[in-house]
């Protein structure tokens, strides 16, 4: 594992928690998602232009991904919906790098050194123990616990997609690029024929928050799909969902939310897995 690829996996993970941030703030998580989206679409539409088309084989990938992220979207609003934040969110973005690591073996054939394996564990089970502060994970309603488990699931789908889809795309940028191209378009769909002009006016009225939210996010996974076409799937996947205490720290920070002991039990796991999968793995 290179210091590059640390690097940019954690800043994509600073980005993502950014950005969830501003679509959490904005009231309106689904047009926050799409807006963002429809951003990316446009942006990417343009910087197309400058690479070669994907190779043919990436195709498919390219528009299973799309179908399997809005699928996700559907099911993160779901989980939202039904169950507490702080029990879903750590959830299903701490076990999705372990079904990544499963997913990897199974589709990719790739195979994880010992102590690469113990840092995933070990960074997972930290995002993942957010979800038992103050004893409540038993006490998750069976939905929001259906939802949260789905939702890990296609997430595990999604990064498995993208991390072959990369690799055979012969360039990855041009992947990243068509991938968000045609991303926005079920969403989007789907916003213009329900919430129309609800979703239109969210955007006229945060023009600055909605363009700086669309390259924050598209930034945000782009630098993880490109990561994944220079190291394992699993540890891009794991490395990530750092995102979950970079997202504590900007809630400690700007929105006066507590820290707390969790927090702080989290994010020495997670530094710990870290460290171990730099040192070891």
């Amino acid at each position: 594992m290179t210091s590059l690829l640390v690097g940019l996996v954690l800043t994509a993970a600073l980005l993502h928690a950014v950005w969830n941030a501003m679509a959490k703030s904005g009231g309106h998580p689904e047009f926050s998602i799409g807006a963002y989206q429809l951003v990316g679409s446009v942006i990417c539409i343009g910087l197309a232009t400058l690479v070669p088309i994907p190779a043919s084989e990436s195709w498919s990938l390219i528009f299973l991904s799309v179908i399997i992220h809005n699928l996700y979207y559907f099911s993160l609003a779901r989980a939202y919906r039904v169950g507490d934040l702080s029990q879903v969110y750590p959830l299903f973005r701490g076990l999705a790098p372990v079904l990544v690591a499963f997913g990897a073996v199974i589709f990719a054939d790739e195979y994880l050194s010992p102590g690469t394996l113990a840092g995933i564990v070990i960074i997972s089970g930290g995002v993942i123990s957010l979800a038992f502060r103050k004893n409540t994970l038993g006490t998750m309603p069976r939905k929001a616990l259906f939802w949260g488990l789905t939702t890990s699931f296609l997430i595990a789908c999604y990064t498995v997609v993208d991390g072959i889809g990369v690799r055979v795309a012969g360039n990855s940028i041009s992947y990243i690029l068509w991938l968000f191209i045609f991303e926005v378009i079920p969403i989007g769909f789907v916003l213009l024929l329900t919430r129309r002009r609800a979703w239109i006016q969210y955007m006229r009225e945060r023009p600055v928050m909605i363009i700086t939210g669309g390259v924050i996010s598209s930034a945000a996974y782009g630098l993880v799909i490109f990561a994944m076409s220079l190291g394992a799937m699993a540890v891009v996947s794991s490395l990530r969902e750092t995102s979950v205490i970079f997202a504590a720290i900007i809630g400690s920070m700007f929105l006066r939310e507590p820290f707390g002991r969790a927090r702080i039990r989290a994010a020495a796991l997670v530094a710990g897995g870290i460290i171990l999968m730099r040192v070891i793995g």
